[in-house]
């Protein structure tokens, strides 16, 4: 397993990227990464369930990152789903629901019928506007390595999320300790992209060394790198 970032649209043309962190309890390093880099973590927890270890876990990672929280109770279509265990669970552990009187937002979803997922994605955007988030598409892009990793036909692979500027074919970069140019650039599905704008995930081809996850990334797009060298 590892972090992997996916792209959800909506109809009414916003769009909101998921950062994927395993819940396994091995995972704990994933789990604080995928918090330092995220505006809002999704803590999903299965409405037969109770809450967990790592569920703590996460629950505290976000607070350490000073990230806020919407809740996704999941597995409602079971007959065994008790969404009251699972609030009065994270009641004790200070996350109050709002039908709890709390502040924070919860949904109840079924991935099998699609029960309430249309209201956990609004919920998403409604906490994003309260938060006032905001990037600026016309600098050159700054981000977070995903994944690192040796593709034995491609060389090496740079998951990277973009949380603000654009990143462009041809555009020199700076990640981690290595450089290189963007010589192709994939969405989460392969597909090749011109650019990545902000908020969107984005697979490089080009860097000179494998990145650790983490790592910071900067470009610069190739009309500055060549005034600079004239």
């Amino acid at each position: 397993q590892h972090i992997g970032a996916y792209t959800a649209r909506l109809d009414d043309d916003h769009t909101i990227t998921f950062i994927d962190t395993p819940g396994h309890a091995a995972f704990t390093s994933m789990r604080t990464r995928g918090a330092q880099v995220t505006d809002i973590v999704v803590l999903v927890v299965a409405a037969d369930s109770r809450v967990m270890p790592q569920t703590e876990e996460a629950i505290d990672h976000a607070r350490a990152a000073g990230v806020p929280i919407v809740v996704a109770i999941t597995k409602m279509d079971l007959s065994s789903a008790n969404p009251d265990h699972i609030k009065q669970d994270l009641a004790n552990h200070h996350v109050l629901v709002e039908d709890w009187g709390g502040e924070v937002l919860c949904a109840e979803v079924s991935s099998i019928t699609g029960e309430g997922v249309q209201d956990l994605l609004e919920k998403i955007l409604l906490q994003a506007e309260v938060m006032e988030l905001g990037a600026y598409p016309d600098k050159p892009a700054k981000g977070t390595v995903l994944e690192g990793k040796i593709d034995p036909r491609r060389g090496t692979v740079t998951n990277v999320l973009i949380q603000d500027g654009t990143l462009r074919l041809g555009d020199y970069f700076v990640v981690g300790q290595y450089s290189g140019r963007v010589r192709v650039l994939h969405d989460e599905n392969e597909n090749r992209l011109e650019e990545a704008g902000p908020g969107m995930p984005a697979q490089i081809l080009g860097a000179s060394g494998v990145p650790e996850a983490g790592d910071s990334f900067y470009s610069v797009s190739g009309e500055q790198e060549a005034r600079e060298i004239e």
